[in-house]
């Protein structure tokens, strides 16, 4: 494993820990829009974190309106789940991590969603940055979005 990785983000089991606080993010959605906004992590309880993302969202048309989106982050061995923050939660998606040739720690995972196809992957880079990017295809949805966080100090 990268030495970088290692410092950064441990063990693939590790990385919700390490996930823990506030990020910034940049998001785009091909052709469509863009979004900026802040982050965050906070434990539920042991195993599960709540993530809460807020900012701007600004569409390809130059509207800009606020969003919103939450998630629940489970620790797995080798990685974690992510399930839609609803009563009872249910699952979107399980990453197991590992390292790849570039050093990063990183995962992929698969969704269907009626009949459009969410495909997702999970970068967690040894400078510290991690990238989620979906695909998502079908009848009722076609688009990439590149997410990237940064830590807030």
């Amino acid at each position: 494993m990268n030495e970088a990785t290692i410092d950064r983000w441990g063990e693939a089991s590790k990385v919700t820990k390490k996930l823990v606080g506030s990020w910034s993010f940049n998001r785009v959605i091909e052709g469509q829009a863009t979004m900026q906004g802040i982050a965050t992590f906070a434990p539920l309880d042991r195993e599960r974190l709540a993530y809460r993302e807020q900012g701007q969202l600004k569409l390809a048309n130059g509207t800009i309106v606020q969003a919103e989106r939450e998630y629940v982050f489970s620790h797995s061995d080798g990685g974690f789940k992510v399930f839609f923050r609803e009563d009872p939660p249910r699952l979107f998606h399980e990453i197991s991590l590992s390292v790849s040739s570039g050093g990063e720690l990183s995962g992929y995972a698969r969704h269907l969603c009626r009949r459009d196809e969410y495909r997702s992957a999970y970068m967690f880079l040894p400078d510290g940055t991690f990238v989620v990017r979906h695909v998502a295809s079908g009848p009722s949805k076609d688009y990439t979005m590149n997410t990237t966080y940064t830590r807030l100090s």
